[in-house]
């Protein structure tokens, strides 16, 4: 099972991250077989590092996801909603965005929805200065958990965004979950946007998390040293490396982190013996044929509206079935600034 996927789902409301934190580190480094949930490499320095992986020739996802918005962007558009607010999964940055308001009139209002709150911020700043009529309400919140939108957006039909091929990160069976969970946060007659990386030969999957300036090794150790500096570690980086592969029989690429030496570590209060060669699973990154992805998401609640591809990547328009029965709660939030502040845990920023 994915373990990433997993710590997910279980974390509780109303712990604070740094507990949680600790909490999801020693069970991790604890098991038979260490796992680290990817949710947490994106730190300021982690988001900064993730943001340059995107601009690499290997990394591919943000290249087709961005060139399908921009080609297909008044067929997307047209597949939204009148007067629609647009709520976005794990925003970071509004480069996405900024290409569908090109040609998405019908977007009147804009939710990001992020747990880095210091990125969020700065792209707020500079998305209503460079928007001014359009209506931004941002929310440091951990998408995968209940929270309320706005009271603002309440006469508004919601769309979600979520691109980047997050769901990817999950396990299928969770990957389900969440779908349903979005259902029910956005309600009736939503509409879902969502970016799905395809399958395709092995060596480009694997070029794409491990690329040749040594950038995505970076992010990956940098779990490290979020560790030794939040967690008290003792972690030296240059006993570790980074490894990444294709595992074609269950269709992700796994990224880890591997032991070169027989070592001890010390990190929140407890020792881990790591032998040489021995790893910790970072992260699972899920490949769909568009087909198989359409099948996920009908078993979930969503019907397929449309798809769009470059052959690489896909992005697909899916529809909430009204007949779906979902888990819905109370969605919105008074008005003022209270949906402004910081609470809740990290998941994964729009990722692999």
């Amino acid at each position: 099972m994915n373990t990433e996927a997993a710590a997910l789902w279980s974390s509780e409301p109303g712990l604070t991250q740094r507990v949680a934190f600790e909490r999801d580190v020693v069970a991790g480094l604890s098991s038979e077989a260490k796992t680290l949930p990817s949710k947490y490499f994106y730190d300021t320095a982690g988001s900064v590092l993730f943001e340059s992986i995107t601009g690499l020739q290997e990394y591919y996802v943000t290249r087709s996801e961005i060139g399908i918005l921009s080609d297909f962007g008044r067929a997307i558009g047209g597949v939204l909603p009148s007067k629609c607010a647009l709520v976005e999964f794990g925003s970071g940055s509004s480069r996405k965005l900024r290409v569908l308001l090109r040609t998405a009139s019908s977007i009147e209002a804009y939710v990001p929805v992020d747990i880095s709150a210091d990125f969020l911020w700065a792209d707020v700043v500079k998305l209503r200065r460079d928007f001014p009529r359009l209506a931004v309400y941002p929310l440091v919140r951990d998408f995968t958990m209940p929270f309320h939108l706005p009271q603002a957006i309440s006469s508004l039909t919601r769309v979600g965004f979520f691109p980047g091929s997050t769901i990817g990160n999950l396990e299928p069976s969770q990957a389900g979950n969440l779908l349903r969970h979005f259902g029910g946060l956005l309600g009736k007659e939503a509409i879902l946007i969502v970016g799905v990386d395809l399958v395709k030969d092995p060596q480009t999957l694997t070029n794409a998390y491990d690329d040749a300036r040594g950038i995505t090794a970076r992010f990956n150790l940098n779990l490290l040293k979020r560790i030794n500096r939040e967690l008290d570690g003792n972690f030296d980086l240059g006993k570790f490396q980074h490894l990444a592969f294709f595992n074609a029989q269950q269709s992700r690429v796994e990224m880890h982190l591997v032991s070169k030496c027989r070592q001890d570590i010390r990190a929140a209060g407890h020792v881990f013996r790591f032998d040489a060669g021995e790893s910790i699973h970072t992260e699972d990154s899920y490949k769909y044929t568009v087909e198989s992805f359409q099948r996920l998401a009908g078993k979930n609640g969503w019907s397929p509206l449309r798809v769009w591809t470059d052959g690489l990547y896909s992005v697909h328009a899916l529809a909430l079935r009204s007949s779906c029965h979902v888990v819905t709660r109370s969605t919105a939030a008074t008005d003022g600034e209270s949906y402004e502040s910081a609470d809740g845990y990290y998941v994964p920023r729009p990722a692999w």
